[in-house]
């Protein structure tokens, strides 16, 4: 692909993203237009003053605003580190959940909405975050106990998920009420409800940093396509590598996990999409994941919760409903090319 077609391909994914962005904004049982989108995002900014009344101005910049570009992010960043998985594991079925961050994540979400841990102080997205954290350092060790190489890092994440999955199913089947059980399964399929300014600066941060750091090792992505003995073979510090950038993409996860719940399929499928668009080369592959991923969340976002309006459907259900038969499109697309 050449620097000109990528460029126009970039520009138009951007421009797609901030159109649906704003035409998702407006839709909803409040009657917002996209021009009371900008104009409300302008009063706030300091550039200029929004004639909406104060309550369809809190729906659009305390509701509406923060949870679309939250989606935006998180489906960014999951098909970002479903690409780098992929490729550092040289497994087409890898995603951003194979290291067990998701079930670290939602037993540490479980552990302080049921059993109070933390004693109030903690709450239920930093209580993800160090279940997730806590679940990605026991991969690391497990796996560097068993030799470190990539099969003993993944079977790592499947004992790590398993083991988390089950502490989960325990302590929510011992301890928890109906209501509070139906609770935590809705934040366990992936919600976006309720969600903040301060989630939406503090996963975009994490997600500036984590993609900045995978554009810096496009070139050593590229090269373990063939192997780790061949990446190693062209100067590649393999083991130092693969800490980095498992670090990276655990860290980004956790922070989009904590925030969100786990959105399943979107690190899976988006990453092969952009591939079909773009190739394998990943300082190509990595922004257009990234803009194919952000659009692909907001939109599955705004389906999920209007299309049984006013109940909410969990976002997960509607990527996994979706991610199915696209998933299977590719695959049937990329036998064909072969």
């Amino acid at each position: 692909m050449t620097r000109l077609r990528l460029s126009l391909l970039s520009a138009a994914g951007v421009a797609l993203l901030c159109a649906s962005v704003a035409v998702a904004i407006t839709i909803g049982p409040a009657d917002i237009r996209v021009g009371d989108v900008w104009s409300v995002v302008a009063s706030h900014l300091g550039w200029g003053s929004s004639e909406l009344t104060p309550i369809r101005d809190g729906i659009v910049w305390q509701l509406r605003l923060p949870r679309t570009l939250l989606a935006a992010v998180c489906g960014a960043g999951l098909a970002v580190c479903g690409a780098v998985m992929q490729s550092l594991l040289r497994n087409p079925l890898a995603d951003p959940f194979v290291l067990g961050v998701s079930s670290g994540a939602s037993t540490g979400a479980v552990a302080v909405v049921v059993l109070g841990a933390g004693g109030g102080l903690v709450s239920v997205s930093a209580g993800a975050f160090l279940g997730a954290l806590v679940s990605f350092g026991l991969v690391l060790l497990l796996s560097h106990t068993l030799g470190g190489t990539t099969d003993r890092v993944v079977l790592s994440g499947v004992a790590a998920m398993q083991l988390f999955s089950a502490l989960t199913s325990f302590v929510v089947m011992t301890a928890a009420d109906a209501e509070t059980t139906r609770g935590v399964l809705f934040w366990l399929l992936g919600s976006l409800g309720g969600v903040g300014w301060t989630d939406v600066w503090v996963c975009l941060a994490v997600l500036t940093v984590t993609l900045l750091v995978c554009l810096g090792y496009a070139r050593t992505l590229d090269a373990f396509a063939f192997g780790q003995e061949a990446a190693a073979t062209l100067g590649v510090s393999v083991a130092r590598t693969r800490l980095v950038l498992l670090c990276a993409t655990a860290l980004l996860t956790a922070a989009l996990v904590s925030s969100a719940g786990a959105i399943g399929f979107v690190g899976l499928v988006l990453p092969h999409a952009a591939r079909a668009l773009v190739g394998s080369g990943h300082a190509r592959l990595l922004p257009v994941a990234a803009l194919a991923g952000a659009v692909f969340l907001v939109w599955v976002d705004t389906l999920a919760r209007t299309v049984l309006d006013p109940q909410e459907v969990p976002v997960g259900v509607v990527t996994s409903l979706i991610g199915v038969p696209v998933f299977v499109l590719v695959l049937y697309r990329t036998r064909r090319t072969r």
